[in-house]
């Protein structure tokens, strides 16, 4: 398997981690420094992810219509100019407005850049290519809490956005070295009408389910939005249907296996787009650490992430999708639950064996269902199953963020007081809830879905030999 292309499109998942990541750990100081809350500005998160949402369904039309690889690249400088616009906010509205700049790049980095690893690796070495694009993308997180945690804490959080740009200029140049042109399969007009309304749904639900938890806004506000964006959803379903070539196709979801990968990895990432939210700031508020000493506690499931991708394609070889995802989301979703027996006297060394372990399992989840999701679709549709990928996947994660910023809203709001650790506790025992319903996605599978990709054949057919 040629490593290269897959090293090569994982800059971009570096970046997008490393940054999100950062920003979590030093919510508490960029809040205090533009003058507002730590749960508000995660009104600053959700524009990311609702940037995300409006631009990532098109994402696999502008692939076909200007070729993948200079979409990618130029998704690249967009993303670096945001973070310097970052960089120089001096206010909520203005660090939002940045947040959603960087989004536009990052919905044409990620999807873009699994595409051109779907169209030129061979089914029997998609398992192998997906872990290796997001072992780079996993160092993100590794490196993202202590590298912020030490800037914000000894210098000023300025300077964490200010790493996005050697990344973005070396990822450029990789980008025009080392990846190939890979040939559109197929030219089709733009879905206008599509367009406006995917995206109004996904922002209108992305932003109404956040603003709705938010203090800084009236309740009534993300009730409008959330009621926008739901009856956007029902005209885009009617428009779906009617349409010849609708920018995202939804038959796809007739295919089960490609149904089970959707549907199981939202429930699941509801769960893990929480977890990058409440654990560094349960680490600040409810422990009294620094951003530093909470980076130096968050990073360590990176490094289990990273220590599982090099037995993915054995590991899926012999238990196959179904078994894999089935127990391991629920496995992973009981250590997102072990996060709310933390306290301050937890020993320090527990807390790490067991962030290292869950990040152990969300990875052979991550990557499982990644592939899995192409492993029955034609060559001819990746450009048309990418954007829905993706725009499950930020959605999802951006329901987490909501979610667990609506519980600790109710949960200060029942005692009177400012956070406390059993706040949090209560969050991490809900989302992980949640993510454990993942299991019942995948349930339905035959033991052999999706075996092409996992070369896990449970009948007498022999696998294929390598």
């Amino acid at each position: 398997m040629n490593r290269i292309v897959p090293l090569v499109l994982a800059v971009a998942l570096f970046m997008e981690q490393m940054d999100s990541t950062v920003i979590s750990t030093s919510l508490p100081a960029i809040a205090a420094d533009i003058g507002t809350s730590p749960i508000a500005l995660k009104l600053a998160l959700t524009a990311y992810l609702v940037s995300l949402a409006v631009f990532i369904p098109v994402s696999g039309w502008m692939a076909d219509r200007f070729g993948a690889k200079n979409v990618f690249r130029a998704a690249i400088i967009v993303f670096v100019l945001g973070s310097i616009a970052c960089a120089a906010s001096n206010s909520l509205l203005a660090f939002v407005v940045s947040r959603f700049m960087q989004g536009i790049g990052g919905a044409m980095m990620t999807p873009v850049g699994r595409l051109v690893l779907v169209r030129s690796t061979p089914r029997s070495e998609l398992v192998g290519a997906m872990a290796w694009l997001t072992v780079p993308a996993l160092v993100g997180p590794l490196v993202g809490p202590p590298i912020g945690g030490f800037l914000t804490t000894y210098f000023t959080w300025h300077w964490i956005f200010l790493i996005n740009v050697p990344i973005g200029i070396a990822g450029i140049w990789f980008a025009t070295r080392y990846l190939p042109d890979v040939e559109t399969l197929i030219q089709r007009k733009l879905d206008v009408a599509g367009f406006f309304l995917s995206g109004i749904a996904a922002s209108g639900v992305v932003f109404g389910l956040s603003v709705v938890s938010l203090p800084a806004l009236p309740s009534w506000v993300g009730f409008s939005t959330l009621g926008v964006g739901i009856v956007s959803t029902a005209l885009y379903l009617i428009h779906a249907k009617r349409t010849p070539e609708p920018l995202l196709a939804l038959d796809l979801f007739k295919n089960q296996v490609f149904r089970a990968s959707i549907v199981g990895g939202s429930l699941f990432r509801i769960g893990v787009g929480a977890t990058p939210f409440l654990l560094p700031l349960m680490f600040q508020i409810g422990f009294g650490m620094t951003p530093f000493q909470s980076g130096l506690m968050t990073f360590i499931s990176a490094a289990g992430a990273i220590g599982m991708k090099f037995v993915t394609k054995w590991f899926f070889r012999k238990t196959g999708f179904r078994n894999a995802l089935m127990y391991g989301s629920l496995v992973a979703a009981t250590f997102i639950a072990m996060n709310g027996f933390f306290t301050p006297e937890t020993p320090t060394a527990l807390i790490l064996g067991l962030l290292l372990v869950a990040g152990f399992f969300r990875s052979l989840f991550f990557t499982g269902t990644n592939a899995l999701g192409y492993a029955e679709v034609p060559n001819e549709q990746t450009s048309l199953a990418t954007p829905i990928a993706s725009v499950a996947q930020q959605i999802s994660i951006a329901l987490g963020v909501a979610v667990a910023g609506g519980i600790l809203e109710v949960s200060t709001s029942m005692h009177g007081g400012p956070l406390q650790l059993s706040d949090f506790q209560t969050a991490f025992f809900m989302v992980a809830a949640i993510s454990s319903l993942a299991f019942f996605s995948f349930v339905g599978l035959k033991p052999d879905a999706g075996a092409e990709v996992s070369g896990h054949y449970p009948s007498a057919k022999p696998a294929p030999a390598e």
